[in-house]
């Protein structure tokens, strides 16, 4: 019951996450899409005699005056670099930067170009993926919970979970484009779309598994107050909400650190996302049913007093 005595609380700490994150993306924009959202081309390099210093790279690259170039160690001898859609001549440009004008020999192992249009029509059907996972969480919550209409719609259920997935989402994105403004390199890329949806399959799946002891626990009417049932059904629900999240993010910890180049952005994106799921299940959604629940009744309280 401490989480719904204090529900005022953690739903300020949810809006003020909320806000930060979405100050990050106001003011860190326009974001850095990769080139599978606006077109470019991709060169991955092996060196055999040995591959040099990143920083060294990137500072040969700047003198191309490419905006938007990115360098990406991959297995223990490449480079995976990342640019704006090229000529032939600028291809013949990079391909003598990262070899230091033929002084290191490298093997050209990959080399694709991806137009504006592809990548205008991969960036409009990211949007319509997400939007469909979402309008299916709804309509299955809606679905699932349709025998449990009292003392709220099972719809608002449905509706409960977006605003915890809305939350969930903005907050790995918002620190995301921080840290690629100030630390890391990062590009919004497919990579890091199917990290969102993983994350929202997530915190939906958290986000049930609290609801649906909720549910039980209206059935079974051990509780008269709907703040009392949600409550219980919390805290029956934490601890294996809580251990279920952490031996995941020990393994996305594990991608992170012992993992791939390619994947660390990834594993990170994971990370934030399900700690933020892991929260917004326990210390968000479940309250604000206890608050719309309230809300509704004093309204319709009001409404009894006046037609008397």
């Amino acid at each position: 019951m401490f989480i719904i005595k204090y529900r005022k609380f953690f739903f300020i700490l949810s809006g003020a996450l909320t806000l930060v994150a979405l100050l990050s993306l106001a003011i860190f924009s326009p974001w850095n899409f990769g080139i599978e959202f606006t077109g470019g081309t991709i060169l991955e390099a092996g060196f055999p005699d040995g591959r040099p210093d990143a920083e060294e790279l990137k500072g040969k690259l700047a003198l191309l005056g490419w905006h938007g170039t990115m360098v990406q160690a991959t297995g223990d001898d490449g480079y995976i670099i990342r640019t704006k859609d090229l000529t032939e001549t600028e291809r013949q440009a990079l391909i003598a930067a990262v070899s230091n004008n033929a002084m290191t020999e490298i093997e050209e192992r990959r080399f694709n170009s991806i137009g504006p249009t592809i990548g205008s029509e991969l960036r409009s059907k990211a949007l319509w993926a997400m939007l469909t996972v979402i309008l299916a969480i709804v309509l299955y919550i809606a679905f699932a919970f349709r025998h449990v209409s009292h003392p709220i719609s099972s719809w608002v259920y449905g509706l409960v979970a977006i605003v915890a997935l809305v939350h969930d989402v903005l907050i790995p994105t918002g620190v995301y484009v921080a840290l690629g403004h100030y630390f890391i390199d990062v590009q919004i890329d497919v990579l890091f779309v199917t990290a969102i949806l993983t994350i929202l399959g997530f915190s939906v799946h958290d986000t049930i598994v609290v609801f649906d002891r909720t549910r039980e626990n209206l059935k079974l009417r051990t509780w008269k107050e709907f703040d009392a049932t949600v409550g219980h059904s919390i805290e029956q629900t934490i601890v294996r909400s809580v251990n279920t999240s952490f031996t995941v993010l020990l393994v996305i910890l594990a991608l992170y650190f012992v993992g791939g180049e390619t994947t660390k952005n990834f594993a990170l994106t994971l990370a934030i996302g399900i700690i933020a799921g892991t929260y917004s299940s326990i210390f968000l959604a479940s309250p604000l049913l206890v608050a719309i629940e309230e809300w509704q009744r004093k309204r319709e309280e009001k409404h009894a007093r006046h037609r008397k």
